[in-house]
């Protein structure tokens, strides 16, 4: 029997508004490469207080793009956290630079005392790319990373997947590039806004933005002589996004401030409902001003209730309540390993959350009702 009213861990927030603004993209001359792609980047750019901005099809791709962008090669190294979806790494990896993995702090973020201490020696020869990860939409106090760099030849990329609508400490909001070359961001449906799929990288190098562009369109140099002849440059792909995710993007970026509300509405209940559960603590901190949260998890004392995630997880399933966890390590997958050479015993702060972090729904459209089904339902599955 097909449960109908099973609360997903993610969702999209869709109103008529956004129909209809991709009812009209649809009804455009263009669907694609055209003029609401553009007016997205110049609003997300706007938004965040950078130059410039270029939208890709996934935050993937936009990663892949700005290590190809910032040129990166076998001779370099990325300093990166653990805690992250592969797609942080992969663009780098792929084309054999070498990865040092820092442990994080109590939010999730890469933990700034233990990169200030691996960023004493230069590379030998190559570059360092330092690629923080905004973990759940908590910024990473990049104006103190950035000063961390004391050698030339640094790149510094930030990995904001979580994190648009999201301030530094200082107040600036994150993908300024203030702090940083260029910044990244996710539009995937369980993103803060949501194009189905698709990507942006912010940037204020105008050499950046222009390896950006190129990148997206299969390495493509256009001549300036004959309209119809063009060379490939650089070995890229397809990267571009549809104006039917952009003119979606364009009206949700007019909810921000709304989807902000309405979660930070969610984590205090959520918090308050929590309070006195025993072996069960929220992770992270209460709403702040700055954060737009992208995820609420909660850290779990499995073997006090003599039980593990994976148990948790299938017995909320069957209760109608999805869950999620975030993330594998990235030390343990195999794909990394012969990039990164680095043993779990390194990373104590990463084994603790790894070994008891869930992930709850956590979505702008829920309701009041919802969250207290999901702490029902954890209470229920735990015997509390």
């Amino acid at each position: 029997m097909k449960m109908t009213n099973f609360l997903a861990f993610a969702h999209q927030s869709i109103d008529e508004q956004d129909i209809n603004a991709v009812v009209q993209a649809l009804q455009q001359d263009y669907i694609t490469r055209g003029p609401t792609v553009q007016a997205f980047e110049r609003e997300t750019a706007d938004l965040v207080g950078a130059r410039y901005a270029v939208a890709f099809s996934s935050g993937s791709s936009a990663l892949y793009a700005a290590y190809q962008a910032a040129g990166v090669s076998s001779f370099d190294k990325v300093v990166s956290t653990p805690n992250t979806f592969i797609a942080t790494v992969s663009g780098a990896l792929s084309r054999g630079a070498n990865l040092h993995l820092v442990d994080i702090d109590l939010y999730g973020n890469m933990d700034l005392d233990l990169l200030n201490e691996s960023m004493i020696e230069p590379m030998s020869r190559g570059k360092t790319f330092i690629v923080p990860v905004h973990f759940a939409g908590v910024a990473v106090d990049m104006k103190r990373l950035s000063s961390m760099v004391r050698f030339q030849d640094v790149v510094i990329i930030e990995d904001a997947a979580h994190a648009l609508g999201s301030k530094y400490p200082d107040g600036l909001p994150v993908g300024s590039c203030a702090y940083s070359d260029m910044t990244v961001f996710s539009f995937h449906a369980s993103k803060n806004i949501a194009c189905g799929e698709g990507g942006m990288v912010t940037t204020n190098d105008p050499d950046l933005f222009s390896r950006l562009r190129q990148l997206r369109n299969s390495g493509f140099k256009p001549s300036e002589k004959e309209p119809w002849y063009y060379e490939v440059e650089s070995l890229s792909c397809n990267g571009h996004m549809t104006d039917i995710q952009a003119a979606l993007g364009l009206s949700q970026l007019q909810r921000l401030d709304e989807f902000q509300k309405e979660k930070d509405a969610l984590i205090l209940l959520y918090r308050e409902l929590l309070e006195n559960v025993p072996g069960v603590t929220p992770h992270g901190s209460e709403p702040d001003g700055r954060t737009l949260y992208h995820l609420f998890e909660v850290h779990i004392e499995y073997e006090l209730f003599n039980t593990c995630r994976a148990d948790v997880m299938e017995t909320l399933s069957e209760q109608g309540v999805g869950s999620q966890y975030h993330y594998v390590p990235l030390y343990r997958h195999p794909a990394v390993q012969a990039r990164c050479k680095e043993k779990k015993e390194l990373f104590p702060m990463m084994e603790g959350h790894f070994q008891k972090a869930l992930s709850l729904p956590f979505f702008s459209r829920m309701r009041e009702s919802d969250v207290e089904r999901v702490v029902s339902a954890l209470r229920k599955t735990l015997f509390l």
